[in-house]
């Protein structure tokens, strides 16, 4: 299945590398690449992520206007394609969260992961790539059953064919712009800030209190002041 601005493989080892292949030859903003299997699909900071059959691991070339913090530009996709989602829910249906800085949060549970990685020529940004792995209908390791879900389980069966396209445009339109965060994303990401309120011992100790417009994590400390950090997070109850 491949149209003029999206093109399907079976298998690759990584949506993300590909992507940046194409974009190495001049593939223009808004290309896609998906997968319905990956076998070296990752997540932040080189993380693996299970990239099942059923499941929408795409990717997509942006060549934005402007050259903010990356951290802005994986938060303005994360809105969009939260929008998109909670466009597919049920009314009633709890509301898609934001687990900063990448994860995509229903009913508790991570539905789906973005990264962003952006190539330099010099200090002139050449691209950045937009992915995402949302969770259909593919099996969810045992291991993590409990902390994962699926749009399956919250009664959406739709397939990955299904949102590919709309998901593409949502990211491309997303990712047109590097600048930091508007006032409008940062009350939007308010709206949906799974963190904000949560002691936290990584990256910093304290409480997360929001983000700044350039995508930080805002931490609260016990002495008052606040520090604005990039970097893993660890919840306090997690230990």
């Amino acid at each position: 299945m491949t149209s003029s601005l999206l093109v399907w493989h079976e298998t690759l080892p990584s949506t993300i590398d590909e992507a940046h292949r194409r974009a190495g030859e001049n593939a223009p903003h808004g290309f896609g690449v998906a997968a319905r299997i990956q076998t070296a699909g990752r997540g932040t900071r080189g993380q693996a992520w299970d990239s099942s059959a059923g499941g929408l691991w795409l990717s997509v070339i942006a060549r934005p206007s402007g050259s903010g913090p990356l951290e802005s530009t994986g938060l303005r996709v994360g809105l969009a394609v939260a929008e998109r989602i909670d466009a597919l829910l049920g009314p009633g249906t709890r509301r898609t969260e934001i687990k900063w800085p990448n994860d995509l949060v229903l009913g508790g549970k991570k539905l789906a992961g973005i990264l962003c990685e952006a190539r330099w020529h010099g200090d002139r940004l050449s691209w950045i790539i937009a992915s995402i792995g949302l969770n259909l209908w593919n099996p969810i390791p045992l291991a993590l059953t409990d902390r994962a879900t699926r749009l399956a389980d919250h009664g959406v069966g739709l397939r990955p064919g299904d949102l590919a396209e709309p998901l593409r445009d949502a990211i491309a339109s997303a990712a047109a712009c590097a600048d930091v965060l508007s006032a409008h994303h940062l009350s939007a990401f308010g709206e949906r800030d799974w963190l904000r309120g949560r002691s936290l011992t990584e990256p910093e100790v304290g409480i997360a209190e929001g983000i700044s417009d350039s995508g930080r994590l805002r931490i609260r400390h016990s002495d008052g002041t606040l520090t604005t950090v990039l970097g893993t997070v660890r919840l306090a109850e997690q230990g």
